[in-house]
């Protein structure tokens, strides 16, 4: 089950980002991503209320920290840099540095949870990047800016390696009891961190006014209700049921539902680089589950 909440998950967030990829053209990353946690925090507390609508969790001192800091490493900085990168180089590119993502994982996994990749895993890790590569890369890189570009990479490098570092710091805490009310208590700590932000530095006015001007709300509130909350669920379940390594791997097919979704609803072509890099990915994700 762990490695299907994995697949879930990429399958679920990529048609988020296609739908983020429209709303993202009139409302800023940081807006955008505050907008989808707080609809994701009252999701997930009323999930809480009744699934496990007893006490609070008896954490230590030290696992409420870890939820805590993943939650604002992880959600408030990592979510809105990603939205960030995807404003400014688009999706394919935004995919290449994300491939990073199971890499960064893979590393912090062997040095904080002393987890490895076996042989058979690593070649369905190569394949799965291979195929992730074959898919987003683009020769021409002219459409946007140098500073564009050069900004989209250290945002995206940034925002996959804070994600790996949030979700490895708390899986250990994941394996517990209460499940939802530790993923909803993350969402909510990376929440809070970002309206502590907008009162430390940006100012409420500003963003208000953001937020009153004409937006697509619809495919707003679609992509928020897919992105902070069914796909996180299936995120954490993942990493929660399965080695956080093969996890990383598989949420990394990601790129290739996105090139499925964007050429089923925003009509883009579907080339046969594209398709063949479509079919090495879930090869590489066929040998990682098979074996």
């Amino acid at each position: 089950m762990g490695e299907f909440f994995s697949i879930a998950c990429a399958a679920v967030w990529a048609l988020a980002v296609v739908l983020f990829r429209r709303s993202g053209e009139t409302l800023p990353a940081f807006e955008l991503n505050l907008f989808k946690n707080v609809l994701g925090v009252v999701l997930m507390g009323l999930t809480v209320l009744a699934v496990e609508n007893d006490a609070l969790p008896a954490f230590s001192a030290r696992e409420w920290l870890i939820v805590c800091a993943s939650g604002v490493i992880g959600i408030a900085v990592a979510d809105t840099w990603y939205l960030r990168a995807l404003n400014l180089m688009g999706a394919a590119r935004t995919g290449v540095v994300a491939s990073l993502y199971s890499p960064f994982v893979v590393l912090l996994s062997a040095m904080y949870l002393g987890e490895l990749l076996r042989g058979w895993q690593l070649a369905g890790f190569s394949l799965v990047l291979a195929g992730i590569l074959l898919v987003t890369w683009r020769s021409n890189r002219m459409d946007v800016s140098r500073r564009a570009l050069r900004l989209g990479v250290y945002y995206g490098a940034g925002a996959v390696l804070m994600m790996a570092i949030g979700i490895v710091m708390v899986k250990p805490v994941l394996e517990g009891d209460h499940f939802f009310a530790t993923a909803g208590l993350r969402l909510a700590a990376g929440t809070l961190a970002m309206l502590a932000f907008v009162s430390a530095t940006r100012g409420w006015s500003a963003m208000m006014d953001r937020y009153r001007q004409p937006q697509p709300w619809p495919t707003i509130a679609l992509a928020s209700v897919l992105a902070s909350y069914v796909s996180m669920l299936l995120w954490l379940g993942g990493y929660r049921l399965a080695p956080a390594s093969v996890a990383s791997v598989l949420n990394e097919t990601a790129a290739a539902f996105i090139v499925l979704f964007a050429w089923w609803v925003l009509k883009e072509p579907m080339s046969l680089r594209r398709v063949g890099g479509v079919c090495l990915t879930f090869a590489g994700v066929s040998v990682i589950v098979a074996m």
